[in-house]
């Protein structure tokens, strides 16, 4: 079966990967324009493409693919059985998805049709989902609206970040497709509609990333921070000073009380206190602020300008004292 592969980041690198090691013939990598990064802006490979090139795949980097005919009529000439699709970044034209013999087909990093769209592994953590999974699906002209042929479910931990769960997804996703590839190949690929309740998984939107202590409970704080994390991490501001959360846990006012005894005979008064004030602050123990339902524990933190550290290393070199209020 000739294959032609198309994606871009490390979730996309693991399917290939998987493909190249099964010994599939992949005709060809179409992935996305190498980008600057970095303070020197240095042209930086996908890694798709970094993987390509390590093992000698021709690869193909078109800027768009909708009314481009010359790349069109590349995907004509190369006629490959399948066209593999894992988070490339753009919606191919009807006319791509007409060209392979068994169609295209897509892994989707959520159980379909939860999560259609961008990004569905974040908002599974941004939500504080207990479950998530892979979809592999036929592709169609909408968005991930095609028939589902597998899934694979998992759980999500109680304090998994993004980033975490993105790596655990990645392989999960490319041992579904082989598997979806080779009941293709068989000719018993099952097909099945999704149902119409279906919710969306859109770019995420910088604004979000602040933590809105007023609105927000604990728990609704601590999915928020992990959700973001390694994306753009959730900030606050502390004396007029950007910071960021890149780990917390939610505790109790018992757990506090556990660990603080001194505490106990104050705490008919944390009720007053405003959410986001600093209830307690130890380069020892670590920096606890209340929310609304609960209270937060920093365990990973950074500071303007500054790199990202563990919260006692932190409070080392910077003084955060009780009663200040983090807004």
């Amino acid at each position: 079966m000739k294959i032609l592969f198309m994606g871009t980041p490390d979730f996309a690198q693991e399917s290939l990967k998987c493909l190249y090691e099964e010994k599939y013939d992949i005709i060809g990598v179409v992935t996305n324009l190498d980008k600057p990064k970095g303070r020197g802006m240095k042209m930086v490979a996908s890694p798709v493409k970094e993987y390509a090139l390590e093992k000698g795949l021709e690869i193909y980097q078109p800027e768009k693919v909708r009314k481009n005919e010359e790349f069109i009529n590349e995907i004509k000439r190369l006629n490959p059985d399948l066209i593999v699709v894992v988070a490339y970044g753009k919606i191919l034209p009807k006319e791509i998805l007409e060209i392979p013999k068994y169609g295209c087909i897509n892994v989707h990093a959520s159980l379909l049709p939860k999560y259609r769209g961008a990004a569905p592994i974040q908002w599974a953590v941004l939500n504080g989902d207990k479950i998530t999974g892979v979809t592999t699906m036929y592709m169609d002209i909408g968005m991930d609206t095609g028939d589902v042929i597998l899934t694979k479910e998992t759980g999500i931990g109680e304090d998994e970040t993004t980033g975490e769960l993105w790596g655990r997804l990645s392989k999960i996703g490319g041992e579904l497709l082989i598997e979806t590839v080779k009941q293709i190949e068989e000719g018993n690929a099952p097909r099945k509609k999704q149902g119409e309740d279906f919710c969306m998984a859109p770019m995420l939107e910088k604004q979000m990333a602040k933590i809105n202590w007023e609105e927000k409970t604990a728990k609704e704080i601590h999915n928020l921070v992990r959700g973001l994390n390694p994306i753009m991490g959730a900030y606050t501001f502390l004396n007029e000073k950007k910071i960021k959360f890149w780990k917390v846990k939610t505790i109790s006012e018992k757990d506090l009380v556990s660990l603080f005894s001194e505490l106990e005979e104050y705490f008919f008064k944390v009720k007053d206190l405003m959410p986001g004030t600093v209830m307690f602050s130890s380069d020892k123990k670590g920096l606890f602020i209340k929310a609304n339902e609960g209270i937060i524990s920093v365990l990973e933190i950074q500071g303007e300008n500054a790199k990202k550290m563990h919260i006692c290393d932190f409070l080392r070199g910077n003084n955060i004292m009780a009663g200040e209020i983090f807004e």
